[in-house]
Order: structure tokens, then sequence, then C-alpha cells
């Protein structure tokens, strides 16, 4: 059984498992043979993994199943995160498959997939995968494909370590909170020989996510590493999402410090090693990361919200580093894909040279301030984003290549549906608070007109 609601903008995410499910083990297997035909697997290799969730184990291997039913041989990784599964496909050379939800509820499961390198697949690739998915059943091949298992853990963390400098660092006291996601296996392997003060919160692998949603979007889920830091005298946190593909950043305060001010700070390090670089960022990124690139002399290319965009326009413009409001960080020697991990061990690098503190080195980069992100459940996306057009008509330039934008001389409005949940997304931005809460409240009320939360 296979709802063709799960195959979204970017992967698949879908309930399984419970009652509602969107998809099973036999949608599952029906969804590999696919992949097999899709990617023109037959004979051909590709590498798995998957995360901690209740049904990855089974779910993986329904998928394999079909798979290897078709012929392609499967390299099984077992419990990765999925940049462990990106550096996997990176070093291999092979495509990839990761089963994970990320930040969805425990009774969801997904699929990102990659090509050959990491280098993402496109829109175009998951429609048609949908298509054969939910087409007329696939008869197995005459030749069966060969499953191999294959430890990586190690070698991610090394390939990690390899690029970014970290020798001569000061002592740091550091909160680790992996939300009982895939960072509880990343983390000692990753940070554990760097001679940090560790304080693990919620380490333990475990899919039912017993202490907090493993959402760092959302700041109920980053009080417990506030408090730690605070109840600890910490230098930091770093907080993970379930697949770790995404790193939050808390400074010594206890504060959040902006994903659009961990970007400037990267990118304003990966310019001075490279000057004239160029930075990708999406449209909801803070203006301060174009200030900062233009500052010093860089290429500035904005993207569509959502990884798949974000990895095409690292290839296609040789960038040397990207940056998104949701915390996920590209860098071009990690194959221009998406890592937690190693965005956090540029900011420990940062932090462990300086004498300032973390909120001293994020205070470089104010300048704005942001509402952060608000999600809305309406009945109908268009007839919404027409009124947002209708209202600010004449206040600003309008942009309608990723939802709607609006953006004055020093402040902007962004209303996009989600990529991966039936939601409205609402991001403002403005050089004062005020000025910011204004054009928040305002746009929330034409979004939820009609629309009680």
């Amino acid at each position: 059984m296979i709802d063709s609601v799960i195959f979204k903008a970017n992967d698949i995410r879908g309930v399984i498992g419970v009652d509602g499910a969107e998809w099973d083990l036999e949608g599952a297997r029906q969804i590999g043979a696919a992949y097999v035909h899709v990617f023109d697997l037959a004979g051909q290799t590709f590498v798995m993994g998957r995360d901690m969730r209740v049904t990855g184990p089974e779910v993986s291997a329904a998928f394999a199943d079909g798979a290897l039913a078709q012929g392609a041989n499967v390299i099984d990784v077992g419990l990765a995160s999925t940049d462990a599964l990106w550096y996997a496909s990176g070093t291999l050379g092979l495509h990839g498959v990761q089963f994970t939800a990320s930040h969805n509820p425990a009774s969801y499961n997904g699929v990102k997939f990659c090509l050959p390198g990491a280098a993402p697949v496109t829109t175009d690739d998951l429609l048609r995968l949908r298509e054969r998915a939910m087409g007329a059943p696939i008869p197995d091949a005459d030749s069966r494909g060969t499953l191999t298992r294959q430890d990586i853990l190690t070698g991610y963390s090394e390939h990690l370590h390899s690029l970014v400098d970290l020798t001569g660092l000061r002592p740091l006291k550091v909160v680790v909170d992996a939300g009982n996601g895939m960072a509880g296996l990343t983390t000692p392997a990753v940070l554990g020989p760097l001679g940090l003060e560790l304080v693990p919160l919620f380490l333990d692998l475990d899919g039912t996510f017993p202490n907090h949603m493993p959402n760092p979007l959302i700041e109920e889920n980053l009080v417990d590493a506030q408090a730690a830091v605070r109840a600890h005298g910490a230098d930091l946190a770093l907080v993970f999402d379930g697949d770790a593909d995404r790193c939050f950043v808390i400074d010594e305060h206890g504060e959040v410090v902006s994903p659009s001010v961990i970007t400037a700070l990267i990118a304003a390090q990966e310019l001075r090693r490279e000057p004239g670089g160029t930075i990708v960022i999406n449209t909801i990124t803070s203006r301060a990361v174009g200030e900062v690139v233009g500052r010093l002399g860089g290429e500035l290319v904005i993207s569509h919200v959502g990884h798949t965009s974000v990895k095409a326009h690292m290839a296609a413009h040789d960038a040397v580093f990207g940056g998104e409001h949701s915390a996920h960080y590209y860098f071009r020697d990690f194959w221009g894909a998406d890592t937690g991990m190693l965005a956090a061990l540029h900011i420990l690098a940062m932090l462990g040279r300086s004498d300032a503190t973390m909120s001293e080195l994020a205070g470089q980069f104010a300048g704005y301030v942001g509402s952060g992100e608000i999600n809305s459940v309406v009945a109908s996306v268009p007839p919404v984003l027409a009124r947002v057009v209708a209202a600010f008509e004449g206040r600003g330039s309008i942009d309608t290549g990723d939802g709607v934008t609006v953006a004055g001389d020093d402040w902007w409005v962004n209303v996009r549906p989600s990529n991966t949940e039936p939601l409205l997304r609402l991001n403002v931005e403005a050089r004062d608070a005020a000025h910011m809460a204004a054009l928040r409240d305002e746009a929330l009320a034409i979004i939820r007109e009609g629309n009680p939360q």
C-alpha cells in the first residue's frame, strides 16, 4: 500500500506501522523495485542506511528486498546519520538511500535519496519514482542482487576531522542534545576524541523520542539544552535534529544563535580562505548573510528552500559553502552536501581559537530581528498566498518563486508551503523588533483568516 501523499518535493515521508498509515512494508518493497528501474541500477550497487526510528529495520529491509529482486546490489551500512550516508555515497561513488523522517513524529518514516557523490536527485526523479512505484507490479528479475554490510562510522569521523583544523583549541565545555536521534551515535565518534568537556543530553537512540521531539526549529525542543548550558556554565550547546544533518547552536547565556548568523560566521571564514568564492543561501536566510558576503567580495546565490535545490546550486556554481535558516549547512569539501556535525566542528574550531564567547562571535553579525518560523494549517494554500500578495501590493517587491516573498528596503516577509508537512510557513525579518512584530502579526492574521488554529 502506498498513498501518493508520501512523495514530497525533496524526499519520501509518511505515516507507517500505525492506524492511518500512508504506506506499509509491501509499499516499501514496491518503492525499492521501482527505484532500481528509475535509476537504472540493475546489476549496479547502491549504499543504504537508516536512522533510529522503530520501523527502520523492517522498512529498509523491505525496500532492499524489492531492489535485490530487480538485480541491484545493496551495501547496508545500518544505523547512520543522514550526513554519514552522504559520506558513504561520496567516498564510494554510489547512489545512496537513507531511511529517515528527520524531525517528523515517531509514527513517520521516509527516504532520502542521492546520486553518486552525494549529488541531489531532482523533483522529476521523485515524480518518476512515484509513478513507477504506484503503477503495475514489477516482476522479479531473473538474477537476484547481493546484500553486503559495511561499517562507516570510523571513516565518517576521520573524514570530518580531516576537513577542520582542530589543533590548539582552548578547553571548551559543550552541551550536546541529540534528542534521542542519530547524533547519539555520531557524537562519541566525532566529538569524543577532541578533548572537550561534553555534557550529554538524550544520546540514547530511541525512535519514540521520549524526551522531546527532534525538531530544533520549535523553541520548546531547545529548552533542555538552554537549561543545561546555564546549569553547567557551558561555552555553548549543539542541538541536532533526528537524523543529525542539522545543528542548532546555543550561546553561553542559553540564547539561541540564529542559523543565519552561523551561516554568516562560516561564510566569512570560507571567503577568507577562498576570496571571491560563492555562497548559497535560501529565500528565508537573513539579509545579514548577503551583506557579509558582499563586504568580503564573495558571490551570493539564492536558492529555493530545501536540500535538493541548495545542493543543485552548490554544484552549478561550484560554491564553497551554503546555509539555510533551518540549520542545514552545505560544504564543497563534503561533496556539496549538508552536514550538521561538520558545521559544529567549524564553530568549535572558531570558538576554541578565539578569546571571545559564542555570543560575542555571533554579535558580529547582528543587525536584523527575525520572527522564527511560524507554522499554520490552512484549508487551501493558493487563496492564502493570493491574499498575502493583495495585502502587500505596492509596499515592496513581490517574488513568487518560492511561495510569496515581499521585500522592502530593510524588511521582508516570506510565506511558503512546507516541503515536508501540510503546513504554511511564515518567516519575517526587519531591522528592529517593533517593525518585525507588526509585519509578523499582519501576515499571520491574513494567513489564519478563516483558518483558526
